[in-house]
This record gives C-alpha cells, sequence and structure tokens, in this order.
C-alpha cells in the first residue's frame, strides 16, 4: 500500500521552499474534511490552532532558520492522550465535553518539536478492545475493505495514517493497540520498553503495562517520531530517564548474522495464509545473511491473553473509579432530576454512559480483585507474568530478536465476534506477551492477501529484549527493505 509523504520526503520539500507548511496543513485538513465527512477517524479537529502553529513555521523557515525534522508536519493523536484546550472524550460519552488543563509528556514533546496537531483520532472507548467497534461515537472502518474492522484500539490512529490524513500519530498500546490496527491497516506500528515513553498524561487503562506508542508509514518515520518522544520526565515515577538516544544508530549494520527466534507453534495457530507470508519472511531472512532459530516461548498465545485479561481487568477496576459524575464525568439528566442514595447515583452515571466492553473489564477486575479470589485469580497471574519475564531474557541472551505474527488472525468483519468476547481477545494473543514483559516490540506489513477482491495486509511482529529499541529497529529497518 502506498500511504503518501514520508517524514523525510515532507521535511525535505519544506526546506526546499517547494511547499509551505500552511499549505500542507490546509490540504490535510481538505482531506479529512473529505474522507472523513462522518467523523469516524477524527472525533475533534484542531483547524484553528493547526492553521496559526503552520504559520509560524513558515516565518521561520522564510527567515532562513533551520527546522526540526518534525517541524511543521501534521500529525493525529489518540483520544486517550490529553491535550490542552482540545477536547480529549477517550472515545466515551462520559467524558464527551471534558477539556485537559495540560498536555501528557508525548504531546508536549510533540509540540515542541514543531509538529502540528490536526487533532484527536476515534479508538475503542478507554482503549478497551481489539477491534475498533467499542467507540460510543461509531466505528471507523478498515482503510484497504470497509466491511472489515481496522483493529484496534488506536484504530483512528492506524486508518488516519494509512489513509494519508496525518503523517504520524501517537497512540497506545496495552495489549497490542498499537501493533493490531497497524497489522490490520497495512502500516508500521511500535511500542518500546515500558518507561521509555512517559505515560504522564496518557488516560489510565492499566498502568502497569500502558504505553504510548507510534504508528507511521514506515520504519524510518516511527524512529524519528520515537526519538523525538522518548524522554525522561519527573510527573512519571515509571519513566526511565533516558534521553538523547541515537536509535538510528545500528542501521548501517544490517542483518548479517543478527539471530532470529521464532516459535513454531504461533505459526502453527494463526491463520493459514499467515502462517505462509510467515514462513516466507523467515526465508528471506536467511537469505538476507540473517539467522533463524527456533525455540520455545513459553505461554505464548492463549495463557498469555489469560494472564493478560485478569491483570488488565484488575487494574481497569481499579483506575475507571474516579468516573462516577463527581470527579470526572458528566450527570445524565435524567439522573440529575432524581434524589438518589450514593449508590445508586453511581450506578445510573456509569450505567448510563459506560459502554459494554468497559462494563465487562470493570466486572471483571473487580471479581479478580476480590476477597477470596484475589490469590486465585491476579496473584497467580503475577506469578505467571513473572514467568513470561524470566524465559524472554533467556531466549534474548540467545537471539537478539524474536518473530511472531502480529495476530493469527486476518482483519475481521465488522460485528463478527461482538458476541463473542473470547474470540475477540484471541486476536492479541502474540501481542500481549510484550505488554506483560514490558519490552519493545513492532509490526510492520510482510505480505497481503486477495479477499473479496480486498488485498488485505498482513503484519509480522518483531520484539526485543528491554531497552534494546537500537537492535528492534535495526532488525525491522531490514526486514521492510527485504519485503519490499
Amino acid at each position: 500500500m502506498k500511504h503518501g509523504l514520508t517524514i523525510t520526503q515532507l521535511h525535505n520539500q519544506l526546506v526546499k521552499g517547494e511547499l509551505s507548511v500552511e499549505k500542507i496543513t490546509r490540504q490535510y485538513l481538505a482531506k479529512i474534511e473529505e474522507k472523513d465527512s462522518d467523523h469516524k477517524i477524527y472525533l475533534t479537529l484542531n483547524e484553528e490552532e493547526a492553521l496559526k502553529q503552520a504559520k509560524r513555521v513558515d516565518q521561520k523557515i522564510k527567515a532562513g532558520k533551520k527546522i526540526g525534522p518534525l517541524e511543521g508536519l501534521p500529525v493525529s493523536v489518540k483520544d486517550v492522550l490529553l491535550t490542552k484546550g482540545l477536547r480529549t472524550t477517550c472515545a466515551s460519552k462520559i467524558l464527551e465535553n471534558y477539556i485537559p488543563p495540560y498536555d501528557a509528556k508525548a504531546v508536549a514533546d510533540l509540540k515542541k518539536a514543531g509538529s502540528i496537531i490536526l487533532g484527536k483520532t476515534n479508538c475503542d472507548e478507554f482503549a478497551m478492545g481489539g477491534s475498533g467497534e467499542n467507540s460510543a461515537f461509531g466505528v471507523c472502518v478498515n482503510p484497504i475493505d470497509q466491511t472489515r474492522v481496522p483493529g484496534g484500539s488506536s484504530s483512528g490512529s492506524a486508518v488516519a495514517v494509512a489513509k494519508d490524513l496525518c503523517v504520524f500519530s501517537l497512540g497506545s498500546d496495552t495489549g497490542g493497540s498499537v501493533r493490531l490496527p497497524a497489522a490490520f491497516c497495512g502500516v508500521t506500528g511500535f511500542k518500546p520498553t515500558y518507561g521509555r515513553i512517559s505515560r504522564y498524561g496518557l488516560t489510565a487503562m492499566a498502568s502497569s503495562l500502558d504505553q504510548v506508542g507510534v504508528i507511521a508509514k514506515n520504519v524510518e518515520d516511527v524512529t524519528e517520531v520515537f526519538s523525538a518522544v522518548a524522554n525522561p520526565d519527573e510527573y512519571d515515577g515509571t519513566s526511565s530517564g533516558f534521553a538523547g538516544k541515537n536509535f538510528r544508530r545500528d542501521f548501517d549494520r544490517g542483518i548479517k548474522g543478527l539471530v532470529l527466534a521464532y516459535d513454531k507453534k504461533s505459526i502453527d495457530d494463526s491463520d493459514p495464509i499467515i502462517a505462509e507470508k510467515s514462513q516466507k519472511f523467515l526465508q528471506k531472512w536467511e537469505q538476507n545473511g540473517g539467522k533463524v532459530q527456533a525455540t520455545k516461548i513459553p505461554y505464548l498465545g492463549k495463557e498469555a491473553v489469560a494472564c493478560y485479561y485478569i491483570i488488565m481487568a484488575s487494574e481497569v477496576s481499579s483506575n475507571m473509579a474516579r468516573y462516577d459524575g463527581s470527579r470526572f464525568g458528566v450527570i445524565p439528566e435524567k439522573i440529575r432530576k432524581e434524589t438518589l442514595r450514593w449508590h445508586e447515583y453511581i450506578a445510573g452515571v456509569r450505567g448510563t454512559l459506560l459502554g459494554k466492553e468497559v462494563k465487562r473489564r470493570i466486572v471483571m477486575g473487580t471479581f479478580c480483585l476480590s476477597s477470596g479470589y484475589y490469590d486465585a485469580y491476579y496473584g497467580k497471574a503475577q506469578q505467571v507474568r513473572s514467568y513470561i519475564q524470566k524465559s524472554l531474557k533467556k531466549i534474548f541472551r540467545q537471539s537478539p530478536l524474536i518473530f511472531t505474527p502480529t495476530s493469527p488472525d486476518l482483519p475481521f468483519k465488522i460485528g463478527e465476534r461482538m458476541a463473542d468476547p473470547v474470540r475477540m481477545y484471541l486476536a492479541d494473543a502474540f501481542t500481549t506477551m510484550a505488554n506483560l514483559a514490558g519490552i519493545p516490540a513492532i509490526s510492520l506489513p510482510i505480505g497481503e492477501i486477495e479477499r473479496e477482491n480486498k488485498k488485505l495486509s498482513i503484519g509480522g511482529q518483531l520484539m526485543a529484549d528491554a531497552w534494546d529499541e537500537e537492535t528492534l529497529l535495526r532488525g525491522a529497518y531490514w526486514a521492510e527493505k527485504m519485503m519490499e
């Protein structure tokens, strides 16, 4: 798939004076109005401020001043990241009119780099979902086949990049929410090591799993954006404190001798077409000088999903407690007019304004944390998580990279899995492990398959050890080139 100009291409045209930032910004805004007339991709636009910022960058260029690689580039932000003065809904009715008083750290870093925020993209409500179907404001459809899901929860961000309605986008990834939609939409999605990008201003879903991620047109673009937002933050206690790293440092080394581990079960458990494309990817890796090593990845698949959903739902039940209509959230008119006991009031607000999937996860998490079940569910899941982390450490001592398909499934039809949440959750069978272990992972296109006269995208996932984004991005950069 072709997705428009990359960061480098646009930057070069701006520096040469072939385009003005204002002209580019107006073109993107016009394209959004044309291709997103029902406002399912962008929930809120930032037109006035975007054009003001564009004029400021143009003045800087005319004055002969140097601009940064991201300066003047139109971008989008998933609607779970706070944006000062710009509506942030988390795709939920309970925050429909919320205007944040400050920026998320990653957003502030983008603004500092001179990027122009076009608006906020649609997602599953409070980032809870793997298909993009759980937004309170409607589903944005797959850019390749409009009868299919775009993947979630960063659905709007992936679709916006794929349809060239922004140059790149910031998303969030709790169990694959950047990588899965990237795979379904034919773009590149990256989740760094937990703590590498500050979570300050990222609406909390599951605090020990959440991570800000990047969706872009290729690995080079992902690396450029990542370099701009991977900064220490005094407001985030889990922030790594690393800064100024050259994440493209190893790009020139190629992949000769670079060992790539894979678990055959992840390929065998996937759709036959995905399995075939994955095998071809591994063959090409060897043909281009890399090494391939079969291994056993403990709990990869259904077991990791079970572990993930217990921990995630438990943290969701705690984090969602603040949305009760008194601290955050609106109060429905029918509730406002009644005289209710406190628990009736809370139940009324949350029951009316929260979606089905959010409620399901709150209930599931509350059960897992309840007296008599805490040790049996949450405690055991944390033990499995620790075992996964240790097991992956052992694998990375032998193989710096691990490969799996991004998802065992092709993009499925809209509505096909809504009545079967367990089947829906299994789309995350290979992505949840990176979040449980806190390691970096990236999804990139490794092939296409024609279904109903549409060429659906297939994604492959690479994972690396914690803090080793240099090796991960190096491998992904050359994997992308060899797949071309």
